[in-house]
């Protein structure tokens, strides 16, 4: 199976390019850094539509085809709108939203030509809760929510599309930040390997059979429900 997983290269993209190669897959990583791990890959910016789709078409082709891709993707910017300057809170929509919609666009014509291609977006606990100093997160979360149920609907019985909702993760996602916004020391926090197995799961399913969503957080995770 080839996997196209974008935010490959660390964090849970890593978690999930190493589940796929240890299931006998084959991950393609598109990420602005290169994997720690011996992976093919291709460095690209998501927020730059085009460069996106260019290291799409390469990955795919230079592997003989697409049978999945993950999008795990995702960066912050913390603060209130009026204190995040405009570039960087733009950058979040870009990278989390537009990115994962360029990616599933230019991935879509090989998935179509698999028996059961699926692609698995990566939303948030924070794409149905928002939250003060997060507007920019929330916004291209809560974007990816919508985009992933339309295009499971206009996809239905040609690529399946599933919704991975997790909560959080210790990762350095939070690396970085502002002490206010980074996790408190008693926080409870997923390892990244659960979310790549719940993804795993997802990838699994046999022909017309479907995870729609699935959301994966801790037990005592604070934004959820």
């Amino acid at each position: 199976m080839n996997v196209l997983i974008t935010g490959g290269a660390s964090g849970l993209g890593a978690a999930v390019a190493r589940k796929v190669a240890d299931g006998g897959g084959r991950p393609l990583i598109l990420d602005r850094h290169p994997p720690k791990d011996d992976f093919e890959h291709m460095q690209a910016d998501l927020a730059d539509r085009r460069c996106a789709e260019r290291a799409v078409h390469g990955l795919a082709r230079a592997a003989g085809g697409l049978n999945a891709v993950v999008t795990a993707a995702g960066i912050d910017a913390c603060g209130t709108l009026c204190e995040v300057p405009a570039e960087d809170w733009e950058r979040v929509v870009q990278v989390n939203l537009l990115g994962t919609a360029a990616v599933a666009r230019a991935a879509l014509p090989y998935l179509e030509n698999e028996p059961h291609g699926r692609i698995v977006t990566v939303a948030s606990t924070l794409g149905f809760r928002a939250l003060p100093d997060a507007t920019a997160y929330c916004a291209s979360k809560f974007g990816v929510v919508g985009f992933t149920r339309a295009l499971a609907a206009e996809t239905a019985g040609r690529v399946g599309v599933t919704m991975i909702v997790p909560g959080g993760m210790d990762t350095a996602f939070f690396d970085g930040r502002p002490d206010q916004y980074k996790p408190g020391a008693d926080a409870k926090l997923n390892r990244p390997e659960n979310v790549a197995e719940a993804i795993a799961f997802a990838l699994a399913q046999p022909a017309g059979c479907e995870v729609r969503e699935l959301v994966v957080c801790p037990s005592q995770e604070p934004s959820w429900p």
